[in-house]
């Protein structure tokens, strides 16, 4: 008997599937918006508000007199306050903070020492006096100034031109890669043995490894950083190297592997096994022909969650690999490039926006395999 759904029900399941895409993708579009948006707009508003002006007072101090020119039988000291701000405009201005919406842009204004100063809307001052002008230090404006949106790529520019970028993200590719694929390699090997083999002991250890699982990183750093020292003076080896962060993030992701290849591997059909086995094929040959492809989606599940978490992985880096040009990644490489105060915003989000690049294009080459293991690991039960 096939059941109905209720629209209501069909709406609400649409609706929450809906709700859940936004939560992930706004905080990544945001991120995105915000890293080619301009430093100073960045600073003072939110990157929902990338699209509209923004309107903000700020002062300006007039030149010297020595910076005055002849004008007639005058003179005068032209200049445009928005030389670094191009496309801003003036909507009020004035003389004292307390006024600073006194005048409209275009207004003349005259002055007590006889001179003249107009600021026009896109920021032109002109002041003009009958007389030199004497004085030694420009008084101030304060302007009510619109600034439209600013979008630019100088924000990607600074972070791939700065100093040991390129190398940290070489270094994070080599201990990346490796750092997925041995755990992949022994977990797929231990799974099958736990899921398909008989022997003593099979379910103890099967106990363990989930008892692992629960064990806090945090718990194990010193003991095993203590273990790796302890090699490291026995065989006259470095104790932090990319042997050493490889072996770590193995050991911290091998439980989780294990146990989530063990139960899908254990949830194959057993007949086509066991046909294997009637037919006279080893382990060894039912594992790499039948388990290996019938297993692809959780394996390409691991591959995506261990990939992301040695990518982004700052903690373990910094204990097992050490500091230095040729081992910083590219999460310390960004915490460098934040400086000591961190308030370089622009340089959080576009720094940031390039280190998801390479997790993003892995997610999406990955979703190939996992639906056609998918598809070459259904079975039709008759």
């Amino acid at each position: 008997m096939e059941s109905h759904q209720s629209p209501i029900a069909s709406t609400l399941k649409h609706l929450a599937v809906f709700l859940l895409v936004a939560i992930w993708t706004l905080p990544t579009l945001g991120l995105l918006v915000s890293s080619v948006r301009d430093k100073d707009q960045l600073s003072t508003t939110g990157w929902w508000s990338a699209l509209t002006s923004t309107t903000q007072n700020e002062a300006y101090r007039l030149p010297r007199a020595g910076e005055q020119q002849p004008d007639g039988d005058g003179w005068k000291i032209e200049l445009n306050i928005f030389e670094d701000n191009q496309g801003a405009k003036v909507g009020q201005w004035g003389t004292s903070p307390r006024a600073i919406d006194e005048h409209e842009a275009g207004d003349t204004v005259d002055f007590d020492d006889n001179t003249r100063l107009t600021l026009a809307e896109d920021g032109t001052v002109t002041w003009t006096s009958e007389t030199e002008f004497t004085h030694t230090r420009g008084p101030r404006l304060f302007v009510v100034q619109t600034t439209p949106p600013r979008f630019t790529l100088t924000n990607y520019k600074e972070v791939l031109q700065s100093e040991g970028v390129g190398r940290a993200f070489i270094n994070t590719l080599t201990v990346t890669l490796p750092a997925t694929f041995i755990p992949i390699l022994i977990a797929a090997f231990a799974a099958y043995a736990l899921a398909w083999m008989e022997f003593k002991g099979r379910m103890f250890f099967l106990a363990m490894i989930i008892g692992l699982i629960v064990v806090p990183l945090q718990m194990s750093l010193i003991p095993v950083l203590q273990v790796f020292a302890s090699i490291g003076q026995a065989f006259n080896v470095p104790s932090k190297s990319y042997v050493t962060i490889w072996l770590a993030h193995t050991g911290f992701g091998l439980p989780l592997a294990i146990f989530l290849l063990r139960n899908y591997m254990a949830s194959l059909p057993r007949d086509i096994i066991e046909s294997a086995y009637m037919d006279g094929a080893t382990h060894f040959q039912i594992f790499m022909r039948m388990i290996l492809p019938l297993s692809m989606p959780a394996l390409a599940s691991f591959t995506i969650f261990q990939f992301l978490w040695t990518w982004n992985d700052l903690l373990v880096a910094a204990v097992f690999l050490g500091q230095g040009e040729s081992k910083t990644v590219m999460t310390q490489q960004l915490v460098e490039l934040l400086g000591s105060r961190g308030d370089n915003w622009e340089i959080l989000t576009a720094g940031a926006f390039i280190s998801i690049v390479v997790p993003i294009i892995v997610f999406l080459s990955m979703q190939k395999y996992f639906v056609r293991g998918l598809l070459a690991g259904s079975v039709k039960g008759g």
